[in-house]
């Protein structure tokens, strides 16, 4: 059986920029929009919420609905958030069977 990370496991996984970065990474490349939103949510937690939300510039509040289960941000909540916890999102050019 499989099993389940719970949000505190998930805290000491994302200890490190790199660690974060992976994650995100993966989860952007599985290609899941709910599951992406929900990652942020798992990092901002692990940062810590409140740090999170005074370099976004965004209520603690607000930071938590945005990421709250089934929530809909708007991209440019995304994009904030991504660049509070120290990261980047870019495109990258897929990789085919051939290479």
């Amino acid at each position: 059986m499989g099993q389940t990370l719970t949000a505190f496991d998930m805290a000491t996984l994302l200890d490190s920029d790199e660690a974060i970065s992976e994650y995100l990474s993966q989860v952007l490349a599985d290609g899941d929009n709910e599951e992406f939103l929900r990652a942020i949510g798992y990092v901002v937690k692990a940062r810590g919420m409140t740090q999170i939300a005074k370099d976004s510039g965004m209520g603690r509040e607000s930071l938590y609905k945005a990421f709250a289960p089934g929530a809909k941000p708007r991209f440019e909540t995304v994009l904030r958030v991504l660049h509070a916890l120290g990261m980047n999102l870019y495109a990258q050019a897929g990789h085919s069977a051939n290479h």
